[in-house]
């Protein structure tokens, strides 16, 4: 049944879609119910300082399967055209990550069986890709999460009942396929929670009632604007700028976030069941982080235009659990990356990640060790770096400095004393060669790891949707800022 060779674990690797890293209970929003994550961190090690590549998902998933930078693989922006779905107009046909090697890739040349089931967006949604034997996914990347568009053996289809059950009772179906096997399995399974809409009917209704009733929202900031950041047209403060607006909003969000924990719990318990727990590695993290509230914004990175790079948008959930294996119990304060993922799963079952020349290729690091008990990282990042588009970050544990091409506006934080970053400090002349020091390592980084023709800082990335591959193409980015939440 599956792999009970304890150097050769199964993995379950569970993404979610738009949640914020404070979007859990046991990260500290007492309010919200997900006794599945909990049980993940209670089991496990729980990382308080893990960051997305960029925030937003197309870009964040093709880092994550690939390890590379988005002005390596190309995905700069979320994919409004290239799915192969005619849905707003969309009917092209787009591999984003063709000739990329990524981790599942590589898993399955080595004796895994590799699925997907659930989120894909990353172009051609009706085409098995990435070394994925298994293929059940979204048409395109959210919408309503009932009768969702999905593909499956090269036919499209709709689904059948509330999505975030349609996902996992896929994924258990596949998990109950390999009873009669004994490969190991590597499961990916994509939510599309808690990604918008939050409409009262778009979620479970008892659930929902339960929060728009009984929850008072007071453990979730609600900020004013920042007055250097300004709101993209259709996403103005009026979102969510009265009680009832928030209530509303909140009590979706956190629906749908404790639904897709029920969902969580249902592929912990099969594994449970089938003794396969103590021998399934389970990283669960968030494509990118959300605001909902915080800094007066309602959305993640491309809520605001300039796009945004405050922590409630790079930072999200990451817990990864095996017990007996991985350290239990554990909160881990390092500054981790999703560039860090694939070295990590791929060192961890003794693969490696020295194939051909993908090892020079990717900025991120093994965090094996840490897993099975190492209380440092070794050759652990001093700093992360985010990208979007022309806007980069670079973050220690205590500063904060955001560049924007091709001439600003620059922002810095001093987290020690602004952790919620209130007062940029750009101008402050006690951080003046700190700010210098910080841009040259920024800048060496980004020369280090960018692809010319498909550097960020050179793109006309607006937060409005990526239209075709970039390098070459005159037009692979739409240009007006109106914020389109459904199409993301």
């Amino acid at each position: 049944m599956a792999s009970t060779d304890p150097t050769q674990p199964n993995i379950v690797f569970i993404l979610s879609d738009d949640q914020g890293a404070w979007a859990m209970n046991c990260a500290g929003t007492p309010e919200l119910k997900t006794p599945n994550l909990d049980r993940l961190a209670e089991t496990g090690i729980r990382f308080e300082n893990f960051f997305c590549a960029s925030p937003v998902c197309s870009p964040a998933r093709a880092s994550i399967l690939t390890g590379q930078i988005p002005s390596q693989h190309g995905v700069q922006d979320f994919l409004r055209a290239g799915n192969g779905v005619n849905v707003e107009g969309d009917s092209k046909t787009i591999q984003y990550l063709e000739g990329r090697t990524t981790y599942t890739e590589i898993l399955g040349q080595n004796g895994y069986d590799v699925a997907l089931s659930g989120k894909w967006h990353i172009g051609d949604s009706g085409t098995p890709q990435a070394g994925f034997a298994y293929w059940n996914v979204h048409a395109t990347g959210s919408g309503n999460y009932y009768n969702a568009p999905m593909f499956t053996d090269g036919e499209q289809y709709t689904s059948d009942g509330y999505f975030s059950d349609v996902i996992t009772d896929n994924a258990i179906n596949y998990l109950d396929d390999q009873k009669s096997s004994d490969k190991p399995f590597s499961l990916n399974v994509h939510y599309t929670a808690p990604h918008a809409p939050w409409g009262r009917e778009q979620h479970p209704s008892e659930i929902y009632d339960d929060y728009f009733e009984n929850c008072e929202f007071e453990s979730v900031r609600w900020d004013p604007i920042h007055p250097e950041h300004l709101l993209k047209e259709g996403s103005s403060g009026s979102v969510g700028d009265t009680t009832e607006n928030r209530r509303a909003l909140l009590s979706g969000y956190f629906a749908a976030i404790t639904s897709m924990d029920e969902n969580i719990g249902r592929l912990i318990d099969w594994l449970e069941a089938n003794d396969l727990r103590e021998n399934t590695l389970i990283v669960f993290t968030g494509d990118n982080g959300m605001s909902m509230g915080h800094h007066g914004i309602w959305g993640k990175g491309n809520g605001t235009y300039p796009a945004n790079m405050y922590d409630t948008a790079v930072k999200v959930p990451t817990i990864i659990s095996r017990p007996g294996h991985v350290v239990e119990g554990r909160v881990e304060r390092n500054l981790l990356s999703h560039y860090d993922l694939m070295p990590t799963i791929l060192d961890y079952v003794r693969l490696g990640y020295t194939i051909g020349n993908v090892r020079d290729s990717l900025p991120g690091n093994s965090f094996a060790g840490l897993l099975e008990g190492a209380v440092e990282v070794d050759s652990g990042p001093v700093v992360v770096l985010d990208e979007y588009g022309p806007t980069r970050m670079i973050r220690t544990q205590s500063l904060k400095y955001i560049h924007r091409y091709p001439d600003g506006p620059h922002e810095f934080y001093d987290l020690a004393n602004d952790p919620n970053e209130v007062t940029n400090a750009i101008d402050d002349i006690a951080f003046r060669s700190i700010i210098r020091h910080m841009n040259r390592e920024l800048q060496e980084w980004f020369d280090k790891y960018t692809e010319p023709e498909r550097d960020g800082s050179k793109q006309a990335v607006k937060g409005r949707g990526q239209l075709d591959i970039v390098g070459g193409k005159e037009e692979a980015f739409a240009q007006d800022v109106t914020f389109l939440r459904d199409l993301e």
